[in-house]
């Protein structure tokens, strides 16, 4: 990163030499520049541009790689499980993957294979007179990378869809924006014949991977025009006749990229190509001296998250290879006869959300737990004594522990692994405290697809935990009172709600006029409702969110999303949802049960029969004790009494965006969540 002086903040004040604001603070911008950042390097304006620096600069250097699935594992496992009150054996199918090694194309060869992916499309009617948007939905992998710089190349705007979007959504998604053509994985055709008759707009579906012809012919016939193409057929097309890139401007739209919805039907967020090649430039500005050639990035989140597509788009202008896995495929776990996805490639950089990082600390711990006594103790040990180390500046420590210890759990990752990314929302304190002892150094990030993902990254100069850093150089940030709520400008520190304003800010909502002026004030902030406070050192510090603060019987407010990432930090959490209202002085939880750490827990104290998650999950002691260790973890935290869980409801259930409890980006659909327990969380939860 653009390298820290001693002492020097990680901001600075904006006419710090005038009175305060009344009602806010001063404005305040990264250390490292004066005027905000408008691009990575002059000339690249557009995205195309980022694609053409490089390939001139990076060439024959590896770009993208693919991992495919050579096949699939039938494995057959017996489970005891409780019947009628009597334990009986059973016989489960599970499902592995062998995979093959990754595939290389190099920079060089993504520019030409992007150039026969435009020209194919255009022979094909893409970008002809009247054209809207070229929708990606599918999942993230080289083909979805090389689809949006096509539609860069041809000036076609694109807008997204996540690959686990349930019909409804994927209908609204191509009907609100009028798609006259898309993109697609052979294993989604089926999701979209199920709507393909609601959406008259499109006219042609460009798919990857082996379809299945009766799915291929029913949506072939869904209405007369209907064009279903494979993609080696439109490479085909591009290689006959080769076409010149139709330029863009800046200021074109280049994206509909849709939020998660989390509080409503998505909005459509439009991002013009200045706001992504500033949000880039904010990365290089920041980052050029982390980005070495020697440097390797793992893809596995969805690229219809505004996260990891600004991230990789800026990995594409530092010429890092990109190899794509799947979450499915990650650890060694899911695979037979071959590494998972991290071990195989190797990675020296990692970007996730918290829902990621919890999950590979509980594996980490679960391995430790079984591990036996005497290593279990080691390795406490060793977290403690690295912790308190690091703590007090003491030398050598650090490395003896990673000698001894933390090395082995490394090797989980590659070996290679030097820096972790936390964005998409709060990693708890103790999760990244934990993970940054154990594998590396973990830092945040703060950004809202508004913002193009940027708005503050944490330097590794101001590391820290609960922080996510200062502005990041194509923002500029204030904070603005919140009275209602007791957060203002003259608390110590300072606090209130985020406004954010630069050249990455979108340029408003698609077809809601009503919400842009909502979302802006009169002099062009954007208004986050993410509630900050300044920290001494410039950093800046995510508190709360005003949507999602409750007030209890006592007239205190609660921050459900902060409780939540600490309670879900508890190794007995696979996922879990706060519950809070004014009758009550403190809140509940629902909570999905983690599907080994749970039985582990129950036999380790003596508590329910068998190991049937579905039964232990009713219990009223194994549910009893796992309220007491849950309160344990917030009470550790560092949590208030009225922060404390008065009780909580255990499942089973998987919360998933098909099954209607999370987003598509992940997020909970916590009114839905309330809805359908209801029933559970009145019994223990009552008024």
């Amino acid at each position: 990163m653009a390298p820290r002086k001693k002492g020097q903040a990680a901001s600075w004040e904006v006419d710090a030499d005038k009175p305060k604001p009344e009602n806010s603070t001063r404005i305040r911008r990264s250390y490292c520049i004066q005027d905000l950042v408008t691009q990575p390097a002059p000339g690249i304006d557009t995205v195309h541009d980022v694609l053409l620096y490089a390939s001139r600069t990076h060439g024959s250097k590896q770009a993208f790689a693919n991992r495919d699935i050579e096949r699939v594992i039938s494995e057959e496992k017996e489970v005891t499980k409780m019947v009628g009150g009597r334990e009986e054996k059973q016989t489960k199918t599970w499902n592995y993957f062998k995979l093959k090694p990754f595939d290389w194309m190099t920079y060089e060869g993504a520019l030409t294979r992007v150039r026969e992916i435009g020209s194919g499309l255009r022979k094909l009617g893409v970008g002809s007179e009247g054209e809207t948007f070229f929708n990606i939905y599918a999942s993230s992998s080289r083909n979805w990378m090389l689809m949006a710089q096509a539609s860069a190349f041809n000036a076609v705007p694109i807008c997204t869809a996540y690959d686990s979007l349930g019909p409804d959504g994927l209908a609204h998604s191509l009907n609100e924006t009028e798609v006259r053509a898309m993109f697609t994985n052979a294993d989604l055709l089926g999701t979209l014949n199920k709507i393909i008759s609601k959406c008259q707009t499109v006219k042609l579906v460009v798919y990857d991977g082996k379809a299945d012809e009766a799915v291929l012919k029913e949506l072939e016939g869904s209405r007369e025009g209907m064009k279903v193409v494979h993609l080696d057929e439109v490479i085909r097309l591009g290689k006959e006749e080769t076409l010149e890139a139709r330029q863009a401007k800046r200021d074109d739209i280049y994206c509909c990229m849709y939020t998660s919805g989390s509080t409503g039907t998505p909005k459509g967020v439009l991002l013009t190509h200045g706001n992504v090649v500033s949000a880039i430039g904010s990365v290089w500005t920041l980052l050029y001296e982390h980005l070495t050639p020697q440097d390797t990035f793992l893809a596995f989140l969805p690229l219809a998250h505004i996260l990891e597509f600004v991230v990789e788009n800026s990995f594409v202008f530092a010429g890092l290879p990109i190899g794509y896995g799947r979450v499915k495929t990650l650890t060694d776990a899911s695979v037979r006869e071959c590494k998972g996805d991290i071990a195989e490639f190797k990675p020296t950089i990692m970007i996730g959300v918290p829902a990621v990082w919890e999950l590979i600390r509980k594996g980490i711990l679960g391995k430790v737990e079984s591990s036996g006594a005497l290593k279990k103790s080691v390795f406490n040990f060793a977290v403690k004594a690295k912790q308190t180390a690091n703590s007090l500046s003491l030398p050598f420590v650090s490395g003896l522990t990673d000698a001894v210890v933390f090395n082995q759990v490394r090797q989980q990752t590659g070996g290679r692994l030097k820096i972790m990314f936390n964005g998409g929302g709060a990693v708890s304190k103790s999760t990244q405290e934990f993970l940054s002892t154990a594998l590396v150094m973990m830092i945040q990030g703060y950004g809202l697809t508004e913002s193009t993902a940027m708005a503050c990254i944490l330097n590794p100069g101001w590391m820290q935990y609960g922080s996510v850093g200062g502005p990041v150089p194509a923002a500029e940030i204030k904070l603005v009172d919140a009275p209602d709520a007791g957060y203002l400008s003259t608390n110590t520190p300072p606090q209130g709600e985020i406004y954010v304003r630069g050249p990455a800010i979108f340029k408003g909502y698609y077809k809601r006029p009503d919400l842009d002026k909502e979302a802006f004030d009169p002099e062009g902030w954007f208004k986050t409702g993410d509630v900050g406070q300044w920290n001494k050192d410039g950093t800046l510090s995510i508190i709360d969110r005003l949507k999602n603060l409750v007030k209890l019987s006592g007239g205190e407010y609660i921050a459900l999303e902060h409780l939540e990432s600490i309670y879900k930090s508890c190794p007995l959490v696979a996922n879990g949802a706060m519950i809070a209202n004014g009758e009550h002085s403190q809140p509940m939880m629902v909570i999905v049960a983690h599907p080994t750490n749970l039985p582990a827990f129950a036999k380790k104290n003596g508590l329910g029969q068998g190991e049937d998650i579905e039964e232990l999950c009713k219990d009223d002691k194994v549910v009893d004790a796992a309220l007491k260790e849950l309160n344990a973890v917030g009470k550790k935290q560092g949590l208030k009494g009225m922060e404390m869980l008065e009780a909580i409801v255990l499942t089973h259930d998987e919360w998933t965006p098909e099954s209607g409890f999370l987003t598509a980006a992940q997020k909970l659909q916590r009114k839905k969540i309330e809805q359908h327990y209801g029933d559970r969380i009145k019994k223990v939860y009552k008024s």
